[in-house]
């Protein structure tokens, strides 16, 4: 599939927004239903995911439209 810059930069925005959707689920789950070591390494993942995802979203806004 040929895409156009626009397009991947868009593809890979809304991947980094699913992805924060994903951590979003680990988390709430880790703190009602998990316990003890589980919960600690669900936890873990969940926010490095939403670190991840937050700075993708933030490179991909700061370089701006494309031309």
């Amino acid at each position: 599939i040929d895409m156009s810059p626009g397009l991947m930069r868009m593809l890979f925005t809304f991947l980094s927004m699913g992805v924060m959707f994903l951590s979003v689920i680990l988390i709430l789950l880790a703190r009602n239903r998990l316990k003890g070591f589980l919960r600690n390494f669900t936890t873990i993942i969940a926010y490095g995911l939403m670190i991840f995802s937050g700075l993708l979203v933030f490179v991909f806004v700061l370089m701006g439209p494309t031309s």
